[in-house]
């Protein structure tokens, strides 16, 4: 028996059938996506006076925005600092014991000597002076058992009784900071010596203003026995 031979048919025949298939899809999206409006409703309108009425506008209370601390306190670190000042030196000696404008101020070259409420005096030769507000310190080098010693001091710390000029340098210094001194070629050494001969003049200053001041008392009691 003979097997069947596969129908062809011709490429015209395929390009009908395909233009066919594309209509009908064609015709199905059209019906899927027509749309028909809803039908306007017929009712009468409302008379006027049933009509409703038109939103009254009303005046909001408007509350003020809150006080800027800005416009009250421009600048609030440097009105924080001047309070802190204050505090800490009411009487104003030490911020004009280091200010630019005052011309017997400490500088740097000087030898002060720094006495404290808790422990032993030091003294030293400035060799910078910070000026940072409430944060400003001097640094102080001596020599103690001939090695070099430098401490740091805050001007306005509690901790500092009192501050005061030993010996003042001959001739300005031309640096802001004299950190050359640290070499041995400029190392000023030791100012013990120093300090102690103005410790002896001090006293010896005191003890003559006792005396004549016991003189006086003296004086006054035997002006009251007569």
């Amino acid at each position: 028996m003979a097997t069947p031979t596969p129908t062809l048919r011709p490429l015209s025949c395929w390009k009908s059938i395909l233009r066919h298939s594309r209509q009908q899809k064609a015709a199905t999206r059209s019906l899927t996506t027509y749309h028909k409006p809803a039908p306007l409703s017929k009712a009468p309108l409302p008379p006027p006076s049933q009509a409703p009425t038109r939103h009254v506008n009303r005046k909001l209370k408007v509350v003020p925005p809150p006080v800027s601390f800005a416009k009250v306190c421009k600048e609030p670190i440097k009105a924080f600092t001047e309070d802190q000042i204050s505090i800490l030196d009411p009487t104003g000696a030490r911020s004009h014991l280091f200010s630019r404008t005052n011309t017997e101020a400490a500088k740097v070259g000087d030898i002060l000597l720094v006495r404290l409420k808790t422990g032993d005096p030091f003294a030293g030769v400035c060799i910078n002076i910070r000026r940072r507000g409430v944060d400003s310190a001097i640094l102080l080098r001596n020599e103690l058992t001939r090695v070099g010693v430098e401490m740091w001091y805050k001007i306005y710390s509690p901790n500092v009784e009192g501050i005061e000029v030993v010996q003042r340098r001959e001739k300005r210094a031309r640096r802001a900071r004299l950190t050359y001194m640290r070499k041995p070629k400029h190392d000023m050494g030791s100012v013990q010596n120093i300090v102690l001969a103005y410790q002896r003049s001090r006293g010896a200053l005191r003890g003559s203003g006792l005396d004549q001041q016991k003189k006086g008392g003296a004086k006054k009691k035997g002006k009251g026995r007569k």
